[in-house]
């Protein structure tokens, strides 16, 4: 059973940064694509950040690119995100997701595991 833990999330002011982090049990972390997804209330869930095992390539939504930095610690079996010149507009839940395969990081719909979800407010 693969089990994902967030944590990292509170309240800040605008412009200010904080980092998600996110544990993964299971052995085959390291093979894992990676996601962050956040979904604020009344919104659909939306893709924030991607990382594949193997693949140089990371993927960010085009509104938080520049600001987020997603990243892995494959011997800690963790994922990060660091999230920086933070809006009010990134208040959301974060949730944090593994894909066994990859195919399409920027898809929530292929992400087999998912954690139970961290609140980040950002306060104007």
């Amino acid at each position: 059973q693969v089990q994902l833990v967030e944590s990292g999330g509170g309240l800040v002011q605008a412009g200010g940064s904080l980092r998600l982090s996110c544990a993964v049990s299971g052995r085959t972390f390291s093979t894992y694509t990676m996601g962050w997804f956040r979904q604020a209330p009344g919104k659909e869930r939306e893709f924030v950040a991607g990382i594949r095992w193997n693949d140089p390539r990371i993927y960010y939504a085009d509104s938080v690119k520049g600001r987020f930095t997603i990243s892995r610690d494959n011997a800690k079996n963790t994922v990060y995100l660091q999230m920086n010149s933070l809006k009010p507009e990134d208040t959301a839940v974060y949730y944090c997701a593994a894909d066994r395969f990859g195919t399409r990081p920027t898809q929530h719909y292929e992400y087999d595991y998912w954690g139970q979800g961290t609140q980040v407010t950002v306060s104007s």
